[in-house]
């Protein structure tokens, strides 16, 4: 599971018939089964079409509009929301005494059965049938009035949307909830229904219970402890640099305020949020939201950095164009998990916000290649006042360099001169232009192509996708016969911004210099680990090293360079074959040493040998 050739940590309907799409993204449930729904019907058939949403995702505001929608259409649908009161992901509030966040929560908690009003709301929705046009009303005040004798109250949201409310339902009575479920599927009745069923997060399973917020996306653990097998690094997470560094620059400036939508734990701001409880907001899964609260915020001359996923701030596209760009509000965008992501495949990949981002006016756009730089852009995003930045950083540990020699005491960096990229290495023969972590590919390359093939290469530090070093680029163009852009991004990022500035230059109209961008290419690169991914999207050290022996024409050698890519590859699939095999292996074993598992005297699941 979430291994190179196993399965996907999410629904794949690529790997299963039973998968109708995929799910890697929170709250489309609804949708995805509105639209299930109608083509059933339209084919004229039967069957049952069931939505699963958890009490997180129904906080997005597409599960509101698919709600909306669904009431309207009045299409069977059947709507499970389960509700564990943790709002699903690693927010701030798990493991503390902080309620889930929004107003709907306590919502939830407040919602009574109520099976006479789904008889009465279908009666009254006959009655409406056969009256006249303009009496539909008189049904509408009906049902009103029915909702008010039997609940005792006011509908709940969900009624005044159009759905049939049951609920709650404790999810943990396997009897009531089957007899429920059947008594639902049964029914002749027309229109969506939902059912609110109430679990708690991890049941039965000891470390899940006690530790929500780190089983939400799980790699290999020890059963008995819950600890997952993780690789410590010598370095601390970039998503924690980034945390840290904020906190330092709000431990000076009262003006911070930090922003994530559910994913306090995956950005790093439950760190801020521990310093700052007052100044960091949690909006749920609502990221469209988060960018235009961020632009209110800049209005009234705060500093709003808003956290977010490289994919999940596509699903706020519009806002930072037109809440933020447009109006030139200096809202800071934390952009984590860029590039390829490893375990989460390609639902998760940072494959384009140097395109998406880079194509907005008035923006800026950095690309940390170590987690000093990315520290030293914290502050940079925060000294921009006139409109908005934007940074990215990938997945996983730092490269372990020394802070102190770089200038940061305290994990307080220093604004870098906007556009102005660095150069670290100094040659004659090509030019290795990356942004981001390709840069550590660049130079490993350029050590190969010194010491292998008597090759000297230039590397440079790009910082900025935008704007770029108009001067840097020129001069390197005039200098080198070749120059090759290396990004973790795809088409119409960083590369097009040098091609585009090379082009308009005049600089590559006397045909002297070879231009190679080195892009993600056009495919969704599936679950893997971050070498492997890189790898196959041939941005690797030795794909760079390959990539220039072609450019500049030396056959032979880089004949000898794509050998090493192809020993590479396979040494990469035999530990891949071998791996799975051991797995297989391992679940043939006798079943005198499989582990079981039974209920002990508390009611927990324990392991015992048969």
């Amino acid at each position: 599971l979430r291994q190179e050739g196993g399965l996907s940590g999410f629904v794949n309907r690529f790997e299963s018939e039973h998968d109708p799409i995929g799910c890697g993204h929170s709250s489309t449930s609804i949708s995805t089964g509105l639209g299930l729904a109608v083509g059933r019907d339209f084919k004229g058939k039967s069957n049952q079409v069931v939505s699963v949403i958890g009490d997180g995702a129904i906080t997005a505001g597409m599960a509101y509009e698919a709600m909306n929608h669904a009431g309207y259409v009045d299409s069977n649908q059947i709507i499970i929301l389960n509700d564990n009161k943790q709002v699903s992901l690693p927010t701030q509030y798990n493991g503390g005494n902080q309620p889930p966040v929004g107003a709907l929560s306590g919502a939830l908690s407040r919602l009574q059965a109520n099976q006479p009003l789904r008889e009465l709301r279908e009666i009254a929705k006959g009655v409406s049938k056969q009256l006249p046009g303009a009496l539909p009303d008189v049904a509408a005040r009906i049902d009103e009035y029915a909702r008010g004798i039997i609940s005792g109250g006011p509908s709940s949201l969900f009624e005044e949307l159009g759905l049939y409310y049951i609920g709650p339902v404790d999810g943990h009575n396997l009897e009531d909830l089957v007899t429920i479920l059947r008594e639902v599927k049964n029914t002749q009745t027309v229109g969506p229904v939902l059912i609110h069923v109430v679990t708690e997060k991890g049941k039965g399973y000891a470390p899940a219970e006690t530790a929500s917020d780190k089983m939400h996306g799980v790699g290999s653990f020890d059963v008995s402890t819950g600890r997952q097998n993780k690789k410590k690094g010598a370095a601390d997470s970039y998503t924690n640099y980034f945390a840290d560094s904020l906190v330092a620059e709000a431990e000076q400036d009262s003006k911070i305020i930090g922003i994530h939508a559910a994913m306090g734990g995956g950005t790093g701001m439950n760190r801020f949020a521990k310093r700052f409880p007052d100044r960091c907001f949690d909006v749920g899964i609502a990221e469209q939201h988060a960018v235009t609260f961020a632009a209110g915020l800049a209005i009234e001359g705060l500093r709003p950095f808003c956290a977010i996923y490289s994919s999940f701030l596509q699903r706020a596209y519009d806002q930072v164009v037109h809440d933020v760009a447009l109006q030139k509000l200096p809202v800071r965008f934390a952009i984590d998990r860029a590039g390829p992501v490893g375990a989460d495949g390609a639902t998760h990949a940072g494959s384009y916000d140097l395109s998406y981002l880079g194509c907005i006016p008035n923006m800026i756009v950095m690309a940390p290649s170590n987690e000093a730089e990315l520290i030293n852009m914290v502050a940079t995003s925060a000294s921009i006042d006139d409109q908005p930045s934007a940074f990215r950083f990938p997945r996983g540990n730092g490269i372990g360099i020394d802070l102190e020699k770089e200038g940061i005491i305290g994990l307080k960096g220093k604004p870098l001169e906007i556009g102005k990229a660095k150069l670290c290495k100094s040659g004659s023969d090509v030019a290795l232009v990356g942004i981001g972590a390709s840069v550590n590919e660049c130079l490993e390359a350029a050590g190969i192509l010194q010491s292998d093939y008597d090759v000297s290469a230039t590397v440079v530090d790009a910082r900025f996708c935008k704007p770029i070093d108009k001067e840097m680029m020129a001069r390197l163009a005039r200098d080198h016969p070749a120059l090759l852009t290396v990004e973790e991004n795809s088409i119409g990022g960083f590369g097009s911004q040098v091609t585009q500035y090379l082009c308009e230059e005049g600089l590559l109209d006397e045909g002297k210099l070879r231009l190679r961008p080195l892009i993600l290419p056009d495919v969704f690169i599936e679950h893997a680990t971050k070498e492997s991914q890189v790898a196959q999207a041939g941005l690797s050290a030795k794909n760079i090293v390959a990539q220039v022996l072609g450019v500049l024409q030396r056959q032979k050698q880089k004949a000898d360079a794509d050998e090493e890519v192809r020993l590479a590859e396979k040494a990469r699939e035999e530990e891949k074959v071998r791996n799975i095999n051991a797995k297989l292996a391992a679940s043939a074993a006798a079943p005198s040493s499989r582990p079981r598992v039974r209920k002990g005297p508390d009611g927990i699941l324990v392991e015992f040998e048969e």
